[in-house]
């Protein structure tokens, strides 16, 4: 387990809900990112104007729904760990897509994630079933002998 800064947002939070991992954070922050970047999930939204001489990171943002992100987490899951990701996952306290959710209110929370007015915890309920959806899409490639 990587070490947490005290002062980093994160440790407080780590203390707080003991359930799962910092690596279970970090995951869920990465397949964030997946979803954006790689997936291309997300509608944009507008992101408020900026004062006058401040440069604007973005013109807009990627809201990426509950449903999304649990469908990125998972291929974001088999593309790292392949066969392992369930065992990968439930090491870090996480056993079904709700415990995503639970994740990312937390990270609300602290202010290391933001949501909108339609978001809520029961968009990650039951969106799959880890058993199911972990073997989805998985295949072994064997070498051609030279």
């Amino acid at each position: 387990m990587p070490l947490v800064d005290p002062s980093h947002p994160l440790a407080e939070l780590l203390e707080r809900d003991t359930r799962y991992t910092i690596d279970a954070y970090l995951f869920v922050l990465e397949s964030l990112t997946f979803a954006q970047d790689s997936l291309g999930m997300g509608a944009s939204r507008p992101v408020g104007r900026k004062a006058a001489g401040q440069q604007e990171k973005r013109k807009s943002e990627q809201h990426v729904t509950g449903q999304e992100l649990c469908e990125a987490a998972r291929r974001y899951a088999q593309q790292q760990y392949g066969f392992l990701a369930p065992t990968v996952l439930a090491a870090w306290g996480v056993q079904a897509t709700a415990d995503f959710g639970e994740i990312v209110f937390n990270m609300i929370e602290s202010g290391q994630m933001r949501k909108t007015n339609r978001d809520r915890r029961e968009d990650f309920h039951d969106v799959y079933q880890f058993e199911e959806a972990f073997a989805r899409d998985l295949s072994f490639a064997v070498p051609e002998a030279s």
